[in-house]
């Protein structure tokens, strides 16, 4: 028995990628610092995997920024708009700057557009291909890393992003043809992988590693002559080390398990956490004879310690199927936060029920030593694993006050009808507005650090918070905004702050995990019944609509968002805990409402996110996130306004269920996806207020009046006016207010424009 991982989280124990790359775009650092920083993650986690006694490690998990983007950098499926960045230079420089703006824009070249990476909340951004692109190896990336390695005395696998995960994630480029797929062009990447891995067999790699995880979707499922060329092209060449094709996230059925039995890959990579059944399903095919199977049965998404009898029972069933057997991970260690250790705050009682990324290696290990015939010391490690699980949700984290309100309520209340007559009338048309946060500043973030070190009491604290508002009420209403925001400056983050006053919830201290970029999020933990103690928003929202005339929007965090931006507990189904969330969500609107708040966005960003990558299990899901949602908001009189935001997500596929959802208004990314959803929403016949973004926040540029003005344009041929409102992407938090207040000028005069045109025109 061997073991391995996946991948390990790459930002470092104290961030320290975070704060290299906002160095190095502020000018503060060179690109030889930025190196140097990378390089010495890098080494730590392959030594950190190395003393913990994993056998195979993995290399090429690195990113500055996104593992997708590298990935096309790396076959030079660099759009045109990008070619003037840095233009003329050939230098480390030169490299770093264009493969930043693809990331993050740069003047003249809005970057790549930003999507969830599967049923995660990590994001990754979406190649480009047209059928002018000509993949080429136009880097070394992944040989380098494995060189830096080996010269540490490290023998690595390579990873690389599997051809036709990479192919099926992309989008047609601008131009592309009407019916045109990337996937056209696999032979041609296919060469390009031929070649790279040939290179990386030279310098002595033993196995590549090659993430497939589309065969869990069912886009993947539907190409199976794809996969069967791509294993018979790469398992075929004459010179390459051996394949692992690793695939997560979910099972991948019995015909890719088919084809991938009877090509000449040497290994297969399975995640039984998402996809139990693949035990079986390897069965069916009867097994992998001649094969390495990583059994990916330590949970890389969550942070509970693994079910050892049961992670035993699924090892032990596989034995005899497969020539060797790898413990493994479900997936890549990247979705979990580094070192439990580190934490020093938590209950007791829930601390020894957890696993961060480091201690999952050890259940890796353990697990491995376990099924090669362990000695007294590893029975013992087990006996206590096994305590451990026995007991997952213990009666303290139980509440039967949330249960027993939850049975007598019955069945989700009937959807409201005909909701923000009151709160619309005094509108004009193309209501402008804000998502919710502004800029978090360094004195907004100093006060908090100084609340939480005793510097500062509570009331101090609050003082400078109000202040704060203040400044941010008075700031839009001087740029003309018609429906205010608080700005949200006393809020760490959306699910953050309200984790930290629901009970069932904890948070971390260093919990860090990457979202993307140099974005980085603590996901509190949801490990009991929610409850919610006293009013979360409601003193802040009625400060801020004290100050102004015009209407503040309540800002709420929704259900499923809560869900997915948390560690949730496992031993319930997730409908039921969501609805818990909801009946605490639902009593903190009611309070808003009573307080005279008339507008109210419940935000739902992560309810693409949560939706399972096979379509036959959509609409259970579907069913219990709407539901939670119509649980929270449904109690409103009808001159409330409901809102609800989702940003940086496949909508589409989920049209019926944002109009069920029954906001009065919901705004979504656009900007970056070039107005793709209002289409979307048009030919599905939503009848709703919606607010797609006329620019992207994540960008660090100010588009013009003209740009906003387009986007608005291109919204209006799907959206009538009296329809639509006028907002950014998403929250301004990440920010300046160098950037933030020109462009909401901007935006607010593009709206004028446009209403000045409609008025003329009767």
């Amino acid at each position: 028995m061997t073991t391995t991982v996946h991948g390990y989280p790459r930002i470092g124990p104290d961030r320290e990628l975070k704060r290299a790359c906002e160095d190095y775009w502020a000018g503060r650092a060179d690109a030889d610092r930025l190196d140097a920083v990378g390089a010495r993650l890098r080494r730590g986690v392959w030594e950190t995997l190395r003393d913990a006694g994993v056998a195979h490690i993995p290399s090429n998990t690195f990113s500055y920024y996104d593992h997708v983007l590298d990935t096309a950098v790396l076959f030079d499926a660099v759009p045109p708009r990008f070619a003037g960045v840095a233009a003329g230079r050939r230098d480390r420089d030169a490299e770093l700057r264009r493969y930043f703006a693809m990331a993050r824009g740069a003047a003249d070249a809005p970057p790549l557009e930003m999507t969830k990476w599967f049923d995660t909340n990590y994001h990754y951004l979406v190649p480009e291909l047209g059928p002018g692109t000509r993949p080429r190896l136009a880097g070394g990336k992944p040989l380098s890393e494995y060189t830096q390695a080996r010269g540490l005395g490290i023998e690595t696998r390579p990873v690389l992003l599997g051809p036709l995960t990479f192919l099926m994630l992309a989008k047609p480029a601008a131009g592309a043809p009407e019916g045109w797929r990337p996937l056209e062009l696999l032979d041609e990447l296919l060469a390009c992988y031929a070649e790279l891995l040939g290179a990386l067999a030279r310098a002595g790699a033993q196995w590549v590693q090659l993430d497939e995880p589309i065969l869990a979707t069912d886009a993947g499922r539907a190409e199976p002559e794809a996969l069967r060329r791509a294993v018979e092209v790469l398992g075929g060449l004459a010179e390459r080390p051996r394949l692992l094709v690793s695939t997560y996230f979910g099972p991948i059925g019995h015909q890719a398990l088919e084809i991938l039995r009877n090509s000449r890959i040497e290994g297969v990579g399975l995640d039984l956490v998402s996809g139990p059944e693949s035990v079986s399903d390897v069965a069916r095919v009867l097994g992998l004879p001649g094969k390495t199977l990583v059994a990916g049965v330590v949970d890389g998404r969550n942070v509970w310690r693994s079910d050892v009898p049961a992670a035993l029972s699924a090892l032990s069933s596989l034995l005899g199927l497969a020539d060797e057997i790898v413990v493994g991970t479900s997936c890549s260690l990247l979705h979990v936060p580094i070192d439990l250790d580190a934490e020093t705050g938590l209950d007791p009682l829930l601390r020894e029920r957890l696993a961060f990324a480091r201690q999952k290696v050890d259940e890796v290990v353990l697990l491995g030593r376990a099924l090669a015939g362990g000695d007294a010391a590893v029975e013992a490690e087990l006996e206590r694993a096994r305590t451990a699980a026995a007991e997952r949700t213990p009666a303290a984290f139980r509440d039967q006050r949330v249960r027993a309100r939850l049975d007598a309520l019955g069945p989700d209340p009937v959807r409201r009808r005909a909701g923000g007559a009151e709160a619309e009338s005094a509108l004009p048309p193309l209501p402008t507005t804000t998502i919710g946060s502004f800029p978090q500043t360094g004195e907004v973030r100093g006060a908090r650090a100084d609340l939480r070190a005793g510097r500062i009491d509570r009331a101090e604290y609050e003082r400078r918070m109000r202040a704060e508002i203040d400044r941010v009420i008075a700031l839009q209403e001087d740029i003309g905004l018609d429906v205010l925001v608080h700005g949200e400056p006393e809020r760490n983050d959306m699910v953050q702050y309200f984790a930290e006053q629901l009970d069932g919830y904890a948070t971390t201290q260093a919990g860090w995990v990457q979202s993307y970029g140099s974005r980085c999020v603590r996901p509190p933990i949801l490990y009991g019944d929610v409850h919610r103690p006293a009013p979360m928003t409601v003193g802040w929202i009625t400060y801020a609509q004290s100050r102004t005339a015009k209407p503040v929007k309540g800002m709420l965090t929704g259900p499923v968002t809560m869900l997915a931006w948390s560690f949730v507990r496992d031993d319930q189904p997730l409908a039921d805990t969501a609805r818990q969330v909801a009946l605490a969500l639902r009593d903190e609107i009611a309070d808003l409402e009573r307080a005279g708040i008339r507008h109210i966005q419940v935000d739902e960003a992560a309810l693409r996110e949560l939706l399972p990558l096979r379509a036959d299990r959509r609409a259970a899901y579907l069913a219990w996130a709407v539901g939670a949602f119509r649980l929270a908001t449904s109690g409103v009189a009808p001159s409330t306004r409901i809102h609800s935001h989702m940003c940086y997500s496949e909508f589409g596929d989920i049209v019926g269920a944002i109009e069920a959802l029954d906001a009065d208004v919901t705004s979504v990314e656009a900007a970056r996806s070039r107005m793709e959803l209002v289409d979307d929403l048009a030919a599905a016949g939503y009848a709703r207020g919606i607010g797609p973004g006329v620019y992207d926040i994540h960008a660090p540029r100010v588009p013009s009046v003209e740009e906003i003005e387009a986007a608005l344009r291109a919204a209006l041929r799907a959206v009538p006016p009296e329809r639509l409102w006028v907002n950014p992407d998403c929250g301004l938090k990440t920010r300046g207010y160098a950037e933030v207040e020109p462009a909401l000028r901007n935006l607010v005069a593009a709206a004028r424009r446009i209403r000045a045109e409609l008025a003329a025109a009767g």
